[in-house]
């Protein structure tokens, strides 16, 4: 089966998710994690990408992702990709891949699901029951974008900027969004679209952005009756796609 062509859009942020090979761990240490940050920062500026947000878990990553460029995306992951396997090849004497494939990206529509991907993302280590709050988790952009903590790779979206023109309500505002969990269906909405490669939006979005760049929209749920947007995604891909 041929691959999916990629969504290349500049100025529209994208979700990135990238994991581990087989499900296999592709951080090991502390030293890990501040690597693989570090390489992100640097990229980012190198390839003109603002980063909103952030998660590292043990076996995948995802990224918030606004690129200036059509190629920035597919650039930054790449410098990343290459040095970061680079390194743990090095240092844990290992040879091979250390990633499942190509990276999975959605282009989201920020006004309507920019804090939604925000909060999914953010979310994943109270999911995966590392923590019980997201400011608990070290390796996530909530410590930034919902206790100020300084962090120079974030840049703030407009959206996120618009919840209040103070940072210190702003951050409450954030927060305040994270008293409820995620509904299902939009978990469901979230890990199709990065699971098919499809945009993620209201409305005529999606087939805007594919008449756009060409890309042929196919995105639907497994086994959805015609006119069902509301019913849930089925359970194979809630499995593969669990944080």
């Amino acid at each position: 089966m041929p691959r999916r062509p990629r969504i290349k859009l500049a100025g529209i942020p994208q979700h990135i998710v990238q994991r581990g090979i087989n499900r296999e761990p592709c951080f090991f240490a502390e030293e890990d994690y501040h690597f693989y940050l570090h390489w992100l920062e640097k990229s980012a500026a190198d390839w003109h990408c603002q980063v909103h947000a952030f998660v590292l878990m043990t076996n995948h990553v995802h990224l918030l992702v606004t690129p200036e460029t059509e190629t920035g995306i597919a650039k930054l992951m790449q410098a990343i990709g290459r040095r970061y396997v680079q390194y743990i090849n090095r240092s844990y004497r290992r040879t091979g891949s250390l990633w499942e494939g190509r990276y999975k990206s959605s282009v989201i529509q920020a006004e309507s699901y920019l804090l939604t991907c925000m909060r999914y993302i953010e979310l994943n280590p109270v999911r995966a029951v590392m923590v019980q709050d997201p400011g608990q988790y070290r390796w996530s952009s909530y410590r930034h974008n919902g206790l100020g903590q300084a962090d120079s790779r974030i840049t703030p979206h407009p959206v996120f900027l618009a919840l209040d023109p103070d940072a210190a309500e702003r951050q409450a505002a954030y927060r305040a969004l994270f008293r409820s969990e995620l509904d299902e269906e939009a978990l469901a909405d979230i890990r199709l679209a990065v699971s098919q490669g499809q945009p993620l939006g209201q409305g005529r979005f999606g087939e805007q952005i594919c008449a756009a760049t060409g890309i042929r929209r196919t995105q639907k749920r497994p086994g959805r009756p015609a006119g069902k947007a509301d019913q849930p995604i089925n359970t194979e891909l809630q499995t593969d796609f669990g944080f």
